[in-house]
């Protein structure tokens, strides 16, 4: 497998593989950082062209996924490698407990250790879940949302795409969050919130309108 990315959020990733014994031929992808080695952590390669990540596509694994956190960023990168031939994978920890009901999952999600996601949730492609927040039942989640680590998304609420929850925020059950919306971290979100805005505080309330404009 190709990660994009090598620092931050694709550590993570790296982890994730660990525990499902996937790191066999595992690579990983940085054309913009100059003060990456040869190597993650000395072992895994890093490739630093279009050239080398189609050339691997075609010779050896052709899923990836993305170790980048920035929902805008990860659809471009979507769009760039499958031009390429790759295949969209998600990565999902074994440490999360996933609801053995109705629950739909995207391709290219990346759902870390100690998530819980109830039964009749669907998640849209390429979304991520950080460590240790709780998914409830009945919830419907977007393309290329970041939901940050111990955030809540309660029972029969929906969230767009390309939407931000940030660490410990609490979306009420119910709620409707639009698309590219940014939700501060701690913030509980008690009524619906449209598109293109940031909100923050308890109650939440709008910071600022067109937020991703």
């Amino acid at each position: 497998m190709l990660i994009i990315g090598a620092k931050g959020f694709a550590k993570d990733i790296l982890e994730i593989l660990q525990q499902n014994d996937e790191l066999n031929q595992l690579v990983f992808y940085d054309d913009l950082s100059s003060d990456v080695e040869a190597e993650l952590f000395g072992e895994f390669p890093i490739l630093k062209s279009m050239e080398e990540a189609e050339q691997y596509f075609l010779n050896v694994d052709a899923r990836f996924s993305i170790g980048i956190g920035n929902p805008n960023l990860r659809a471009e990168m979507y769009h760039k490698f499958t031009a390429l031939g790759g295949l969209f994978h998600a990565t999902i920890s074994p440490k999360t407990e996933i609801g053995h009901y109705g629950v739909s999952i995207g391709k290219g999600c990346n759902i870390l250790s100690g998530v819980k996601i109830s039964n009749s949730v669907e998640i849209g492609m390429g979304t991520m879940i950080y460590y240790n927040s709780i998914i409830n039942h009945d919830v419907v989640i977007g393309d290329f949302v970041e939901i940050s680590p111990g955030a809540m998304v309660l029972g029969n609420c929906k969230i767009g795409s390309f939407t931000h929850i940030g660490s410990g925020a609490i979306i009420l059950p119910g709620v409707i969050i639009g698309d590219y919306v940014k939700i501060a971290a701690g913030a509980v979100v008690t009524h619906n919130m449209p598109d293109n805005v940031m909100t923050a505080g308890v109650p939440a309330i709008i910071k600022k309108i067109n937020y991703y404009n």
